[in-house]
């Protein structure tokens, strides 16, 4: 945590529909003050805590008091997340410069997640064995391998070069085959579905979810259906319910209120 700044401070972490003033047991980040509580606006709520008007870090210790937060209001409410290390200089600019300017947003968007969960989902191939996968289905892929066999790589620079684009291209392929193959036996249970950016080799799918509350045990029994058809080839990795990060998440900028 950078030093510095107002101790008058509230430190953000979500909007519920909350008409009453509350308090949770959890300290909050930076663990200041009073207990996480709420400041309220007619019938929304932003949860926040005391907190000095500083930049805090990213560290394991911040992220998680952050997310203890939210995993305890979620179990009593639907709610929007704000984004980890916002701070409002004072109360009152939580109850007028969010709750009341962005009364009508928020309500909007309460709406939109009432009774809905958000779960995720990454897929993985098992190391190399998507390798082996293309090799057998691809016979142009696997006469370039054989031809380089046993040959030095300094007179097959260009040969191999082609041989990589070609397993980068069979490999793309391969991905958006599964990454469907997976999303078409869950998207019957789900309202939204987001797919984000895969970040290695390995990694088919990285995607959430946002669900009816009552269809999640559909959701559930579908990825397990999944992982018993395809244990031998494909590995699951699977969350929540998670606040709906994917789906909405609130940004503040005090002088212009903005959000994203």
């Amino acid at each position: 945590m950078k030093s510095g700044g107002s101790n008058d401070g509230k430190y953000l972490y979500a909007i519920i529909v909350c008409p009453e003033a509350r308090q949770f047991n959890a300290r909050g980040v930076g663990e200041r003050g009073d207990l996480v509580h709420t400041i309220n606006h007619g019938r929304l709520a932003a949860v926040v805590s005391d907190s000095p008007v500083v930049e805090y870090d990213n560290s394991r210790r911040n992220m998680m008091a952050h997310t203890v937060v939210l995993e305890e209001v979620m179990e009593e409410f639907d709610l929007l997340p704000v984004r980890f290390g916002t701070i409002a200089p004072d109360p009152h600019m939580v109850e007028t410069r969010l709750l009341q300017s962005r009364y009508d947003e928020f309500t909007h968007l309460l709406g939109q997640i009432e009774n809905r969960v958000e779960l995720g989902l990454k897929a993985f191939w098992y190391e190399g064995a998507f390798i082996d996968e293309i090799v057998q289905e691809n016979e142009a892929i696997r006469r370039m391998r054989d031809a380089l066999r046993d040959r030095p790589v300094d007179e097959t620079y260009y040969e191999r070069i082609r041989l990589g684009e070609a397993v980068e291209k069979a490999l793309a392929e391969k991905r958006m085959h599964d990454a469907e193959m997976i999303l078409s036996r869950i998207r019957p249970h789900v309202h939204k579905t987001r797919s984000n950016k895969t970040i290695s080799d390995r990694m088919v799918l990285n995607a959430a979810f946002l669900v009816d509350a009552a269809m999640e045990p559909m959701v559930d029994a579908a990825i397990q259906e999944l992982d018993r058809e395809l244990s031998d080839r494909l590995m699951f990795k699977y969350v929540g319910p998670v606040p709906p990060y994917n789906f909405v998440n609130i940004v503040v900028d005090w002088a212009t209120q903005g959000a994203a």
